[in-house]
């Protein structure tokens, strides 16, 4: 992971939008990892700050370190368990928004692509007929411009980078986006303008329904 100077945001340290003795939501800023990398200066991680306070907590599933927006983590493997089903067998329900490049045509769609690791530009992901794994992505234009549009994203498969890549495909990129869009999109914002604003799951101890947002911050 090529990380020249990383510096993840250090205000606020952890930002919790809930807590309870079975888990824990975080909202994590862009620029900090989910877990750590494997170089010691990459040890800083939203895992690494959370053990600090909850030294047995357990990861579910991660963000891009350029994202933003929600995570859960359990406090228990019964509640690690219960969560990662939900997570493979589809339970859960999650949005992001995105700004992308273009004037994105459609009010409403859905992106297919069979996605692969890019092996020799790791992390980076592609469309390969061949070999990908199937990922699937709904959109819906939020707002548009002549410039740019607003979308949200509804992810039916979580696969590595799978809306980014979705959007380079679909001729709309991400702004920001260092790995996937052309130097005028990558300009265009300062960080990635992806962010994880709402994330629905079922409660590991009571199966009730428990939705949390994090408001989009661009």
């Amino acid at each position: 992971m090529s990380m020249l100077h990383y510096a993840p945001p250090t205000s606020p340290y952890l930002d919790i939008l809930y807590q309870d003795n079975a888990l824990v939501v975080f909202n994590k800023p862009s620029g900090l990892l989910t877990v750590p990398g494997k170089a010691a200066e990459h040890k800083d991680s939203l895992e690494y700050r959370a053990r600090l306070v909850w030294p047995g907590i357990r990861v579910v599933h991660r963000l891009d370190m350029a994202t933003s927006g929600i995570v859960v983590m359990a406090l228990t493997a019964d509640a690690q368990r219960s969560l990662n089903r939900q997570f493979q067998l589809r339970h859960t329900e999650k949005h992001y928004i995105a700004r992308v490049s273009g004037h994105v045509l459609a009010d409403y769609g859905t992106i297919e692509l069979p996605l692969i690791c890019d092996w020799p530009n790791r992390p980076k992901q592609h469309v390969c007929y061949q070999h990908g794994k199937p990922s699937t992505t709904h959109y819906q234009v939020l707002s548009r411009s002549d410039s740019e549009s607003r979308l949200k994203l509804m992810p039916v498969t979580g696969r590595s980078h799978q809306l980014r890549v979705h959007l380079q495909w679909l001729g709309h990129p991400i702004l920001g986006d260092k790995f996937y869009a052309g130097s005028e999109a990558l300009s265009a914002a300062a960080r990635l303008q992806l962010h994880a604003e709402q994330l629905c799951f079922f409660h590991p101890h009571n199966a009730k329904k428990c939705c949390f947002i994090a408001p989009c911050p661009f």
